[in-house]
Order: structure tokens, then sequence, then C-alpha cells
């Protein structure tokens, strides 16, 4: 019993001895890898990768950096100065002068970096899993090959994160769409048709073109229609969002002006420009924390916001105070006069921060995005945008409606000698005012800084689309400046996918007038004593 049990012990070993040594890199594989057809490189290669040791995945790693070398059958890693032997691990302190270059062209390249992304993928973080599972797919995808096939099964059969598996899944069905097995190919064929992606569309068009078997053709024409449904329904939804992030851009903008014309009935010009100080408020409050808190750099827009409202709120109060305050009533001077404002504060922009635009870049929490529907993106600094012009809206309206300011500007828009006589001191509450419409132009700067480059003639962009949302939505009602920039907004991006940028413009500029001349007083006409 004791000899059995130690016959057996020893038959173990030799097995597990011998396992290791199919395992290791030998000399023979090393050559193939550097050396020969470019067929015999990959395909050793990617068995390498399927069950790699530290020699193995040293090499493969080397030749993608380019430094291997060969000296006679002697592959050498290149270490510095020195060299190491890529089978034995020897060091060698010098590299030899008769060691030549390998020749690596662009399939290698590929398969080197599919080999890699693919010893990587088992137990690397959830970002790298997607990453390496993204090349392998994008490989998969561009040119397939069942040679690829052992090393996606390996890793698939490891713990993944579910996106990364998703990725791999498809790449395994990409190359099997290749197969010369009919059972197999159906199978790739349903299984891409479920994906519902951009990238599988020109694969399934490809293949449907030059397949035999009936059952595989129609299951490819049935994974088509299916993926072609779903990109039009995510096209029209991208331009429903991308109308929507328009619409609260033009939102933003024009909220400040539904105060100081809507409400005061000043025609300001310098409106735009008071959107371009927040903007560059925020940008120097970046620059700020960008040099001196380095560590709370992604903090720097809720510190941007406030800084943002108090520039634009200020610049706002002193146009009311020093200029505006002696022409109301006159539109057409304040027209003129605001216009000339306009100009002063953009030059003085340009004499202080220079003429070129200056970039704002997004914290960390406002990148990347949301992808639905294989290809719909939602960007974080769009969907952000949205969510803090309802904010703002929100904001306005409580304070419009439910704050004792909000009941002075109200009762001076609408008799301004009743409420001097109720004691109500119209002069401040003027300056108030314009002071808050100029102060969330201010926010609309801070977050069109978001989303594009920052400079002088920033405002000139926004001014005439704020004035036609305030007067399509109609004066002095939030509640229409609300419709009016998102509908605006949406029916623009809309008109644009098919008839260009430039006409979307004309197209709604006409509807803009057509709507007026049947409906002066906008979506929402004032009632009663406000009227």
């Amino acid at each position: 019993m004791k000899t059995w049990w130690l016959r057996s012990v020893g038959l173990g070993l030799v097995v597990c001895m011998s396992l290791g040594v199919a395992h290791a890199l030998t000399p023979a594989d090393a050559l193939a890898v550097v050396d020969g057809d470019t067929d015999t490189r990959i395909d050793t290669i990617n068995r390498l990768a399927v069950e790699p040791d530290e020699r193995a995945t040293a090499l493969i790693k080397a030749m993608s950096e380019e430094a291997v070398r060969v000296q006679g059958e002697r592959v050498l890693l290149v270490d510095g100065d020195g060299a190491i032997d890529a089978v034995t691990g020897e060091k060698l302190a010098t590299l030899p002068e008769d060691a030549s270059d390998i020749m690596i062209n662009n399939r290698l390249r590929g398969a080197m970096e599919n080999a890699l992304a693919g010893m990587e993928l088992l137990g690397a973080s959830p970002e790298r899993q997607r990453e390496a599972a993204r090349t392998l797919q994008r490989t998969a995808f561009e040119e397939p090959d069942s040679s690829q096939l052992p090393l996606i099964a390996k890793a698939l059969a490891g713990q993944l994160d579910e996106r990364a598996r998703q990725s791999l899944e498809l790449a395994q069905a990409a190359v099997l769409l290749a197969s010369e097995d009919a059972a197999e190919r159906l199978s790739a064929a349903q299984k891409l048709g479920e994906a519902r992606q951009p990238i599988v569309r020109p694969l399934l068009q490809q293949q449907i073109e030059k397949e035999s078997d009936a059952k595989v053709k129609a299951a490819l024409a049935d994974s088509l229609e299916r993926i072609n449904r779903t990109l039009a329904l995510g096209n029209a939804l991208a331009q429903v969002f991308t109308g929507v992030s328009l619409g609260s851009i033009l939102l933003l903008a024009a909220l400040g002006l539904a105060i100081t014309y809507g409400l005061m009935g000043v025609i300001n010009m310098a409106h735009g420009e008071l959107i371009m100080i927040g903007a560059y408020a925020t940008w120097l409050v970046q620059t700020f924390f960008r040099q001196s808190l380095p560590a709370y750099f992604d903090w720097y827009l809720l510190v941007a916001m406030p800084v943002a409202f108090i520039a634009s709120g200020l610049v706002g109060a002193a146009m009311e105070r020093s200029v505006i305050r002696f022409l109301y009533g006159r539109p057409l001077e304040t027209l003129l006069a605001t216009w000339g404002i306009s100009l002063v504060l953009m030059q003085a922009v340009r004499s202080l921060f220079g003429a070129q635009n200056v970039g704002v870049e997004n914290p960390s929490w406002m990148s990347g995005g949301v992808t639905l529907l294989g290809n719909l993106n939602l960007p974080w600094n769009r969907i952000i945008i949205i969510g803090f012009a309802l904010a703002v809206l929100l904001g306005v309206a409580l304070l419009i409606g439910k704050t004792r300011l909000g009941l002075f500007v109200r009762g001076v828009t609408q008799n301004r000698p009743i409420a001097s006589c109720m004691g109500v001191n119209t002069a401040r509450i003027d300056t108030y005012a314009f002071a808050l419409g100029s102060g969330i132009a201010g926010l609309a700067g801070c977050a069109l800084s978001q989303i594009g480059n920052v400079g002088p003639d920033l405002g000139q962009n926004y001014i005439v689309d704020s004035f036609m949302v305030v007067v399509l939505g109609g004066v002095g009602q939030l509640a229409g400046t609300v419709y009016a920039a998102l509908g605006l907004g949406v029916l623009n991006k809309f008109i644009e996918g098919w008839a260009g940028a430039v006409l979307a413009k004309i197209a709604v500029l006409v509807f803009i007038i057509v709507f007026i001349q049947k409906r002066p007083q906008g979506i929402f006409a004032m009632k009663g004593r406000e009227a």
C-alpha cells in the first residue's frame, strides 16, 4: 500500500513538471514569434496568450515596444544598455553587436495588442477589463480570425465585469460568423442581432452578401432589421436630447432677459456681454484652483457659480445706476446706450484677457457620458446643464413669486406710482431687479463655459436667440420662456438634421415671424391688471 502511494505521488509530480514545461516559453516558440511568415508568428502569439507564463508575456510586451533583438537562435529583450535572454532569463551586461532587429508589420502589431489585452483581462480592475475587452472586440470585427477564439473563450471562462463580458461575447460572435459550420454562423448572427450596436451593422451587411445557407441568411436579415430600427430610434432620441440641451442653454440665456426686458421693459443689448462676463469669471476661478488649489480642482465649479452670478450682477447694477435709470420709458435710447456698453465691455475683455479664446476644463465628474441603444450618447456635461437650467428656473420662479423682493418687483412692474406711494423704493428695486437679471446671465455664462471655448464674442451668439425666446414665450411670462426655449431648441435641431444649420436658423426665424403676426402677445399673454 505504501509503495502504491509513493508511486502515485511520483507520477503526479512528473505530470505537473511536464505541464509546467509545456506551458513555459521554449526556444522554438520564441524564434517562431520573432521570425518566419506572419501567419505562423500570429498563431504562435495567440497560442502563447491562451496559456501565458511570465517569459511569454515579457516577450510579447517587449515586441510591442520594439525592444527585441535576435542573435542567431537566441532571442534577447533589450534592457537599457544590456539584454535579457527571453527563454532563460539570463542577464547580459551589454547588448551583443551582432544582435539584429526583427520585422514587425501592422498585422503583428494588432495580434500583439490583442494578446496583451487578453492576458490582462483576468484579475484586472473593471475599467481595465472593459478597455481590454474593447480591444479584443475591435480586432475581431476588423480582422476576424479563428485563432482568436481560444483566447476569447479563456477570458469568458473567468470572472469578468459585465460590460467586458458583453464585449467579449460580441467579439466571439463576430469571429464565429465566418465559421464553416452553419449552426455556429446561425448562433452568431442571432447573438449579434441582440447587441443592436452600430459596429455590428457593417459586419452583418458584409456577411449577408456572401451567405449561402438560407436559414443563416434569414437570421442575418432579421438581425440587420432589428439593428436598423434601434439605430433609427437612437437617432431620433439623440435629436430630441440635443434639442432639449440647446433649449436649456437658450433658457439660461433668456431667463435673465425675461426679467430685464420682460418685467422691466429694458431692451438690453449688452445682455450677451453679461453672459460673457460670467464665463470669464468661471475661467478665472478655474485658473485660481489649478494654480493654488490643485487638489480641489474638481470642485472649482461650485465656487465659480456664485462668483459668476456676483460678477455679472455687479456689472448689471453699475449699468443700471449709471445709464439705464435715466432712460426708462425710452426704448430706442436704451437700445443704443446698451449696444454701446456692449462694445465697451467686449473691448475691455480683449484688453484684459486677449482676443483669443480661452478654454475651461470640465471637472472629472462632468466628463464622459451615458451610452444607450448603442448609438445614443448622453454627455454628462449636457445632462448636468439641463438639470442646472431647471434648478435656476425654479429658483427664479420662487424668488419672483414667493419672496419680498419678488413682490416689490411685481408691484413696481405693474404700477410704479402706487408702489411708490406705498413706501416701496422703486429706484432701489429697479437696481435689484436689473442686477438679478444680469446675475442670471452670469450663471448662463458659467454653464456655457462647460460646453465650449470662452471668448470676447461669446455673448453675441446668444443675444438674438434670447430675445426671440422672450418675445415668443410672452413678455414677462417665465412659463412662456421655458416653452419657447425648449420648443425652439428641439425644432432647430430637427430641421438642422435634414436641412443644415443655416436653413434651420432661417426656418426658425420665419416660424417666429409668422407666429408673432398671428399671436403678438406670445405663447402666454398677460392677464388682468398685469396687462
